[in-house]
């Protein structure tokens, strides 16, 4: 990504030269609620980059000609090149092609059933009849990076390293924190994302010559064949980066959006009765809950093609801007009182899954897979409540969700 100086012009933003990524980690809302308010494309000094914060801003900067899609620092060391979110052109089109064919609606809806039911019903069997379960550790991220590991073709790993892969992939990511010479802070802070990279390379890596000589059924072994001449397949270190974007952001976002809906729920009771009575209402339970607590909250960017003005901001080429679309989905000129959890308020387009070109090639599948584990978690604990009065911790400014969510219920 390449290093933008500061403007020197402008609205007194001085207040963010100390805001940290601490901060942002804990709680990133006050920060870009101000931002929206008095700059909603800002240069925010810790993260060495321009910042977009409102609705108009994101959007317009995410389908705009004069923008293409960038790979934040932070995330270009972890999943290296060329990763899907990261790439334009012949490439970005090639890769496209290759995640696409089998996350088309009418595909999903071939599998997804048969593929995630079973899994939500065999979580299920393991807490329901004890009364208490801490549901994003033992359901919600369970559910959802063994749905994804089974489709990828990682059916003999564990979900517990699915699970700590996906966290030290997360870590890695975000450890975003630059200095005035745009030099990371932290350098040590990539090494659970190195780590877990080894142990992938490790597994997969056998995987991928079974698939070569005897292609399956499965993603990557899709990955590796479809749309190549007969006899020639996809480089591994082609494919290797896009792996780890699913193994972070495709794993995390339907177990942290489910977490995120069941947290709204909770908090207007009389609308989680609504939803255990009418499980029609699910789908839009989740549209809420995505727009509520967005788990891809700002993990994207994009880069001007030329010079150009946004927001009244001039950026020269090559200046990048990350899209936080976690705060889009807060910008009160688009939504009342949006950090409230509320099912019936009017569905107008969220953000979650970003716009544009680049938007999340997986939009059906996370929100069947979310659907799906919300069916069955409330159909067989429809009295579910949660285990205390007090308030649910969430973490996170790249990516976004509950740290636990302890629940009881009568047996």
């Amino acid at each position: 990504m390449t290093t933008v100086q500061q403007p020197t012009t402008g609205p007194d933003l001085s207040w963010l030269d100390a805001v940290t990524m601490t901060q942002l980690e804990r709680n990133p809302y006050p920060v870009y609620e101000r931002l929206r308010r008095e700059a909603p494309l800002a240069w925010v000094p810790v993260l060495g980059s321009y910042v977009a914060s409102t609705a108009e801003v994101c959007r317009e900067i995410a389908t705009s000609p004069d923008f293409e899609a960038i790979i934040t620092p932070a995330g270009g060391r972890t999943f290296g090149h060329p990763a899907i979110i990261g790439v334009n052109g012949d490439i970005h089109a090639d890769l496209r092609g290759m995640v696409e064919p089998q996350l088309q609606p009418v595909e999903v809806d071939r599998w997804v059933d048969d593929l995630v039911r079973p899994i939500a019903r065999r979580y299920l069997d393991r807490f329901e009849g004890r009364g208490h379960a801490e549901l994003v550790a033992e359901y919600c991220e369970p559910v959802s990076v063994r749905s994804l590991g089974d489709l990828l073709g990682l059916a003999d790993v564990p979900s517990d390293t699915l699970r700590r892969w996906f966290h030290q992939l997360s870590a890695s990511f975000t450890n975003a924190a630059v200095d005035a010479d745009g030099e990371f802070t932290n350098p040590e802070g990539f090494r659970p994302g190195d780590e877990a990279k080894a142990e992938i390379r490790a597994t997969v890596d056998p995987l991928i010559d079974r698939w070569i000589a005897e292609p399956a059924d499965t993603a990557i072994s899709h990955w590796l064949h479809d749309g190549m001449p007969p006899g020639r397949t996809r480089e591994r270190e082609y494919v290797y980066p896009t792996i780890y974007v699913y193994l972070l952001g495709a794993m995390q976002e339907p177990g942290h959006g489910t977490a995120s809906t069941l947290v709204g729920l909770f908090s207007r009771p009389e609308q989680l009765e609504e939803v255990v009575d009418d499980p029609t209402l699910l789908p839009r339970a989740i549209a809420e809950g995505m727009r509520w607590t967005s788990p891809i909250w700002s993990a994207t960017a994009r880069i001007s093609t030329r010079d150009v003005t946004v927001a009244g901001v001039d950026l020269p080429a090559g200046t990048p801007v990350i899209q936080s679309y976690g705060s889009a989905n807060h910008d009160t000129g688009h939504w009342d009182a949006p950090t409230e959890y509320d099912l019936h308020r009017p569905p107008l387009p969220h953000l979650a899954f970003g716009a544009g070109s680049h938007a999340c090639a997986g939009i059906y599948y996370a929100n069947q897979v979310m659907r799906i584990a919300l069916e069955e978690l409330l159909e067989t604990i429809p009295n579910l409540e949660r285990a205390s009065g007090d308030g649910v911790e969430f973490w996170g400014w790249g990516f976004r969700g509950p740290t636990s969510l302890p629940c009881t219920w009568e047996v």
